[in-house]
């Protein structure tokens, strides 16, 4: 098990630790209810440095980019940042990353913990254009300072305007006395505030000066189960469970980062998919009736017939009711469409719901 720059902050504070995508990670601290109030309310951070991080460069550092993903990174400006995903050669999805135009001809790839070394091979493959690429996973932490308080808590750390900063753009400045770091306005829970990017050995002075910093915003250390919670009352997608090397990005709602302005790897292939119409989707839905929903549960029709899969369900803390997500039919994916959830040999009735499970 490989061990963060501060697993040993995260054991000294009495987090419960799990393995995860082989790292030893805090999975919760004092409840994931709690903590899930936290940054749904004032300011909470996530200890996230198990993110892989490769950095390209080079004057066809950008065509790469363009051939192994599926979004257009063309119109990405300096200091902006593209939520995208890797498409394999057969329908399915390598992984989702995020990518960061660092430079003219430098971008910065965020990657799934699980996914490192596999995005570095299916990358490497494909790089016969004389891209340089450095692989910073190992050197490089990252701190998530999430929700609404964030602002104006953090902003006695660095002279940049942290209110200036717009959704999924960023800057590289001083915060927390440590030069060159990455502040950017992205997340994963959908009550916004910002991402910190900077090198292991200043990680700790970061993370000691964001609570003292935060203290009087009611601040608190956040672990992995409520980060689960909080992306999935936003519909946010999980590799391995809602997306993976068998979905395509057509049939997870992620047709909106699949443009077909410019050709990528199997872009024929999920243009044929789009234009001919895919045969499930992945919904969100809620229970009417008590329960909660489970990865792998079967989702039935009236009559208990198969229609699809759970791929992430829980109790929604901010919400009090059992949400999830999961491929249907596409006859079964309008929104208010019928369907049962199997739980315990019982069919628990819900419904289609439009995404995100919760709104502000």
């Amino acid at each position: 098990m490989k061990n963060t720059a501060l697993t040993h902050v995260h054991e000294k504070l009495g987090a419960k630790m799990v393995p995860f995508a082989g790292y030893n990670m805090p999975v919760q601290y004092e409840g994931v209810n709690a903590e899930h109030e936290t940054v749904r309310n004032n300011v909470g951070v996530f200890d996230v440095s198990h993110m892989g991080e490769f950095l390209l460069t080079g004057t066809n550092a950008l065509a790469l980019i363009q051939k192994v993903t599926s979004n257009d990174a063309s119109v990405l400006e300096i200091g902006r940042a593209q939520y995208s995903c890797l498409p394999n050669n057969e329908g399915g999805i390598v992984d989702d990353l995020i990518v960061y135009r660092m430079k003219e001809d430098q971008y910065l790839l965020v990657v799934n913990a699980s996914n490192i070394e596999k995005d570095w091979n299916w990358i490497s493959a494909h790089n016969d254009v004389g891209v340089d690429m450095r692989n910073l996973s190992d050197d490089y932490s990252l701190l998530a300072i999430q929700g609404p308080k964030a602002v104006e808590a953090m902003q006695s750390l660095t002279s940049v305007d942290l209110s200036a900063i717009k959704y999924y753009h960023f800057e590289v400045g001083p915060f927390a006395g440590i030069e060159n770091v990455i502040i950017s306005a992205t997340g994963y829970t959908g009550s916004g505030g910002f991402e910190i990017y900077c090198k292991n050995s200043e990680v700790e002075q970061i993370w000691n000066k964001v609570f003292e910093a935060g203290a009087a915003f009611g601040i608190k250390p956040i672990g992995l189960a409520a980060r689960d919670t909080l992306r999935l009352e936003m519909g946010f997608c999980l590799y391995g469970n809602d997306i993976n090397d068998t979905t395509s990005p057509l049939e997870a709602g992620l047709g909106w980062i699949t443009k077909f302005t410019k050709d990528f790897v199997n872009s024929e292939n999920l243009k044929k998919q789009k234009e001919n119409g895919v045969s499930r989707k992945l919904v969100g839905f809620e229970l009417l009736e008590r329960g909660i929903p489970r990865h792998d549960y079967e989702i039935v029709d009236a009559n208990g017939n198969n229609i699809g899969i759970v791929t992430s369900g829980t109790m929604a803390p901010s919400l009090g009711k059992g949400i999830g997500m999961g491929y249907v039919k596409t006859e079964f994916s309008a929104v208010d469409s019928e369907i049962y959830i199997q739980i315990r040999n019982n069919n628990v009735k819900a419904k289609v719901v439009k995404l995100p499970f919760y709104k502000k």
